[in-house]
């Protein structure tokens, strides 16, 4: 967990896509987060938490479905959302 807790506590926003492998709709949205980092370059981390093998991370945030993203920045939650989104969407809500 301290890799996890210096990342999140950088400068730099970081984008935390809680997902599982079994999950549908995680998959859908792999495609998105993937032009999502496109489109934001270095000015966002992005980072991939599978629940399944991270489950005291998932617990310690009380992720309960997948996806979900959480964005962090100075250690502190600045949005959450579970459920997939567009694009246009997650430019939107990773400005920062």
């Amino acid at each position: 967990m301290g890799k996890f807790q210096d990342i999140i506590q950088s400068d730099t926003p970081t984008l935390v896509d809680f997902y599982a492998t079994w999950c549908g709709p995680c998959q859908a949205m792999m495609p998105t987060i993937d032009q999502l980092k496109q489109k934001k370059g270095n000015s966002l981390r992005i980072l991939k938490i599978d629940v399944d093998k991270n489950q005291e991370v998932a617990a310690r945030f009380k992720i309960r479905s997948v996806p979900t993203l959480m964005l962090f920045k100075k250690g502190e939650v600045i949005w959450r959302q579970s459920g997939g989104m567009d694009l246009n969407t997650l430019i939107q809500k990773t400005k920062v």
